[in-house]
């Protein structure tokens, strides 16, 4: 999945995740903590929504396609 590619995100979401640099998005995507792999992995299929005023992704490991989520603060 692009990381452009954002259909699925709320509009104030899609607002927060645009504030973030390409290689940040990178980065965060690619060190989510999958509790049953035990380790960082990758999200995948993921979808984004505001919470408590952060951004909050949610997907799938790309390892054990296990469900993950990934909070980023918002400044």
């Amino acid at each position: 999945m692009p990381i452009e590619s954002l259909p699925t995100f709320t509009k104030p979401a899609l607002a927060l995740w645009s504030r973030v640099s390409p290689e940040h998005k990178k980065l965060l995507l690619a060190n989510v903590w999958c509790g049953t792999c035990r380790h960082a992995v990758t999200i995948t299929n993921f979808t984004g929504v505001v919470k408590s005023g952060d951004l909050l992704l949610v997907g799938k490991c790309a390892e054990c396609h296990g469900d993950v989520a990934r909070e980023i603060e918002s400044a």
